[in-house]
């Protein structure tokens, strides 16, 4: 199953944390609870079917940010992600994330890297470009954003080569203002693993997937017979629900897919009642069981623009000419965030990499052992075992779009 994501904030032209030392268990919580609200703000903003982000991905990138800001734009970040990086053990949490992230093995390929892009001409303190060289696989490039076609080559190769080739970035018509020196900021996640149970393409089957919109749609459904975590919970209004593990090659990340029990309850019930304590509880109470697992293939991509969703989170000086505070980029000053992308994308199917384009028409028997089965809309996060770091959080509320 490959997985693609990216970031790419472009700051245009126009330290220190107030922070206590961080406990990594609080740490782990805070990132949870950062990745459940950026999903929930997407949610609400965009109001979309189908959705999926990266929350490693925008985290890493504020993360970066935070190292250039001041004043009320670092404070405002600092609020959002819940730590400030200034503090060594966050430094050292974080770069235990990166560091696993990068020696997985057995299958499981993962791979976080950032770029600066910097107008020609612009002096970057050295403060900064120490702490980029060390951040998350971080480098530096330099361009000149007054020739747009060069310039989107320039970044889309550099997201195909940290991607496995992944999606374009931007268009060679994009344009970029030369009126502003700007820094371009480029963060990807690369994904791609095979289940540790795989589905049997022999078993996969076409079936009817219930809809948001309720109407019902024939997808192809895979299935596999395995031991796995499951619970079954309620939301404080007592809509009841449940939640499944499917662990990939090597066990460091794992697919959790909550649906709620009722056929005609909404997903809206799981959403709005989601919150790092309750992801917390249901990985730490799910129970070994042998069960029948239905999943539809799919493949989503979503393009989100941040300028929308971090203000909603708090988060927004750093797209203020006037209010903006990178000093710590650059003493030129006047630094701002002009444009913030988000790309991710992410594709389920049998081994965990693209299926072949076979359909089978198979007739499983009836099995007395529990089953679970996706065959409405559903939630979905990719999560790092060890640290408990949310890679990708989305829905699918129709298998076929």
């Amino acid at each position: 199953m490959p997985s693609v994501c990216l970031i790419l904030f472009l700051v245009g032209s126009c330290w220190l944390s107030k922070g206590c030392c961080q406990t990594y268990d609080k740490l782990r919580e805070l990132n949870t609870e950062f990745a459940v609200r950026l999903y929930q703000k997407l949610v609400e903003i965009e109001n979309r079917t189908n959705i999926v982000v990266s929350p490693s991905s925008v985290g890493s990138s504020l993360g970066l940010l935070q190292f250039g800001a001041g004043g009320n734009t670092f404070t405002q970040m600092e609020n959002t992600l819940g730590y400030s990086i200034h503090d060594k053990t966050v430094q050292d949490f974080m770069q235990n994330i990166h560091t696993e992230l990068e020696n997985s093995s057995q299958g499981t390929m993962i791979h976080l890297a950032c770029a600066l892009f910097v107008q020609t001409g612009i002096p970057l303190t050295p403060s900064f470009t120490e702490h980029a060289a060390l951040w998350a696989n971080s480098g530096l490039q330099r361009t000149n954003f007054s020739e747009h076609n060069r310039t989107a080559m320039q970044i889309n190769e550099w997201v195909t080569s940290n991607t496995g080739g992944g999606t374009q970035t931007l268009e060679p018509s994009e344009t970029f203002d030369p009126g502003f020196t700007q820094i371009a900021i480029v963060s990807t996640m690369y994904f791609k693993s095979t289940w540790k149970t795989k589905f049997s393409f022999t078993d996969t089957q076409t079936l009817p997937f219930i809809s948001s919109d309720g109407s019902v749609v024939k997808v192809p459904m895979m299935h596999q017979t395995a031991d796995v975590n499951y619970g079954q919970f309620e939301t404080k209004s007592t809509e009841k629900f449940t939640v499944v593990e499917l662990p990939y090659l090597g066990n460091t990340v794992s697919m959790f897919v909550v649906r709620p029990t009722n056929r005609n309850a909404p997903l809206s019930c799981i959403e709005s009642n989601l919150t790092s304590k309750s992801i917390a509880l249901w990985t730490s109470s799910m129970k070994r069981i042998k069960m029948d697992v239905f999943l539809p293939r799919f493949k989503l991509q979503s393009y989100s623009d941040l300028k929308m969703v971090l203000p909603a989170l708090g988060v927004s000086d750093l797209f203020d000419p006037r209010k903006a505070d990178f000093k710590g980029i650059s003493e030129q000053g006047n630094l701002y965030i002009s444009h913030a992308i988000h790309k991710a994308e992410i594709e389920v199917s049998e081994g965990g990499t693209r299926a072949s384009g076979v359909t089978a028409m198979v007739l499983l028997k009836r099995s007395r052992m529990p089953v679970f089965k996706a065959d409405r809309p559903f939630l979905f996060f990719l999560r790092q075992s060890s640290s408990g770091a949310i890679l990708f959080i989305g829905r699918v509320t129709n298998p076929l779009h």
